[in-house]
């Protein structure tokens, strides 16, 4: 199982990260008012602590649909993956196969809201476009999304990634206590693992090794 941690802005928090055992790490670039944003040259500063770790894959995660601008990102801060979050269309994914750096991931978030996804009538498109996942988070009653804390229904989880072909990360709400409450979406096929966010801050805000590790394990011995 896949453990991500989202909204790193330092080398420590990276570094602490790769010690709890994460396997991916998000980091923002192109998110608008973000907390975690991040310019192209720390993007890129932080890319290579993780890929120094021996362990983190970074990954993009961005709002944005400029897929020239995105591949040559990628390209320049050696980033592996990038994380489609907001409500890009298939041909953003097309494009990004086409024009992305050799062997990009592309992961394509999927939004849900009162029980329903967003995108459920483009999930097809994603598919035949390139898109290697999915990630399944939450949408706010405001239309707030990324970053959350706003769990979703195992149920809903488990009936969308039946009706999709591809592989998914599970994110919204999501920490040591409520591993047991997806039970169905851990024994699903198409399980990938979890993205983390809020879960893994101190009071301070920053990601921190020991509560990023006691998610991990929580999750990893359910």
């Amino acid at each position: 199982m896949l453990v991500k941690f989202c909204g790193a802005t330092s080398a420590a928090e990276v570094t602490d990260l790769a010690a709890a055992g994460a396997d991916l790490v998000g980091l923002w670039h192109g998110v608008p008012g973000g907390r975690s944003e991040l310019t192209a040259d720390r993007l890129g500063e932080l890319a290579a602590v993780a890929l120094g770790t021996g362990r983190l894959r970074p990954v993009l995660v961005t709002f944005s649909s400029d897929t020239q601008a995105l591949s040559a990102l990628l390209a320049a801060a050696r980033v592996p993956c990038v994380q489609l979050h907001g409500f890009q269309p298939p041909g953003t994914v097309r494009a990004l196969r086409r024009e992305g750096p050799p062997g990009l991931e592309i992961v394509k978030v999927l939004h849900l809201r009162d029980g329903s996804c967003l995108e459920e009538r483009l999930t097809g498109a994603y598919e035949r476009a390139g898109a290697d996942c999915f990630l399944l988070d939450a949408v706010t009653s405001e239309g707030r999304i990324g970053s959350t804390a706003q769990p979703l229904d195992d149920a809903v989880v488990t009936a969308l990634a039946d009706r999709t072909g591809l592989p998914f990360l599970l994110a919204g709400g999501l920490h040591a206590g409520n591993a047991h409450d997806f039970a169905g979406a851990r024994a699903h096929p198409h399980f990938l693992g979890i993205d983390v966010d809020s879960a893994a801050r101190a009071e301070d805000g920053l990601l921190r090794a020991a509560r990023a590790r006691a998610v991990s394990h929580a999750w990893r011995t359910a």
